[in-house]
């Protein structure tokens, strides 16, 4: 007589994951764009070089949000709606909010290139209002996220399946660009966190990056962007 056992699951793939993580991201998110609009509207007038600078800036902060908010939309929703129905109202306002960010995104990118050519005071105050007008918008959602969404997919989701949501956001960011984007990220970590942060996710020899390379790079890339 033979005996069949059922294959138990990895932690990995049991209900249940830790989305921290998304708290980090958020506040990145909410340092950028509220930064952003004061940085738009504190370049000179025909200022050229420095409307560049900052227009890049924009560019590459709105592209990383598109990003993060298409990844939500194809590994997220759906399956909260599956596993979580009373979520579902939660999730359908979601979905509305990237629907208008990504509305607000594509006039962003509309603006930006006359105000690169230009330097011009009145298509500054365009790319800057229009930047509020995403602040807004972002503040809102980020909020409403973390008291609606976080708390279900963290008893819903697999720790498996909410770490495909990192790994579809690193795969936006060019490998020359993976120091910066770190850098960016450590500004958010609590300056008295930062050193577990780091250890917690990192490998030893990226960490050994940092330290190097990447620690002196951000700064001299902040420095230009805030232009301190």
């Amino acid at each position: 007589m033979t005996t069949t056992t059922t294959p138990t699951r990895s932690r990995a793939d049991q209900p249940g994951c830790d989305t921290s993580d998304m708290l980090t991201i958020h506040a990145l998110f909410r340092r950028a764009f509220t930064d952003l609009p004061d940085l738009v509207r504190g370049v000179a007038d025909g200022d050229l070089r420095r409307t560049a600078v900052v227009a890049a800036h924009a560019r590459e902060v709105a592209g990383a949000l598109h990003h993060h908010h298409t990844g939500e939309d194809h590994l997220l929703w759906d399956e909260l709606e599956k596993r979580a129905p009373a979520c579902a109202l939660h999730v359908g306002r979601m979905r509305a909010q990237h629907a208008v960010t990504a509305e607000e995104l594509r006039e962003l990118h509309e603006a930006l290139p006359t105000w690169e050519r230009t330097a011009s005071v009145p298509e500054r105050e365009h790319v800057a209002d229009v930047l509020d007008t995403i602040r807004n918008t972002l503040l809102t959602h980020l909020g409403d996220e973390e008291s609606a969404i976080l708390p279900t997919a963290s008893t819903v989701m697999t720790q498996r399946e909410w770490s495909a949501l990192h790994e579809h956001g690193m795969k936006s960011v060019p490998r020359d660009r993976l120091l910066l984007q770190l850098g960016w990220i450590l500004e958010v970590v609590p300056a008295d966190e930062r050193a577990g942060w780091l250890k917690a996710n990192l490998p030893a020899p990226a960490r050994l990056l940092w330290h190097l390379v990447g620690r002196r790079r951000f700064a001299a890339h902040r420095a230009r962007i805030y232009a301190s």
